[in-house]
């Protein structure tokens, strides 16, 4: 019986590895796609925005 506690702990974190992974892959693509582009998207042009002022002081430098 000590082989059941023996093996026990590797079963648990074998198990929940591949619930961790199978989750990771339903959650790629699909509607949950759409909403990270969108986010990114939004986020790259924020930062462009705000990058933009700064960049434009009219091409003089001290």
């Amino acid at each position: 019986m000590e082989y059941i506690a023996a093996l026990t702990p590797s079963v648990v974190m074998a198990v929940a590895f591949t619930a961790v992974i199978v989750t990771i892959v339903k959650n790629q693509g699909g509607a949950n796609k759409a909403k990270e582009d969108a986010a990114v998207d939004a986020l790259a042009a924020r930062t462009e925005a705000a990058r933009r002022p700064s960049d434009s002081d009219g091409g003089e430098r001290a």
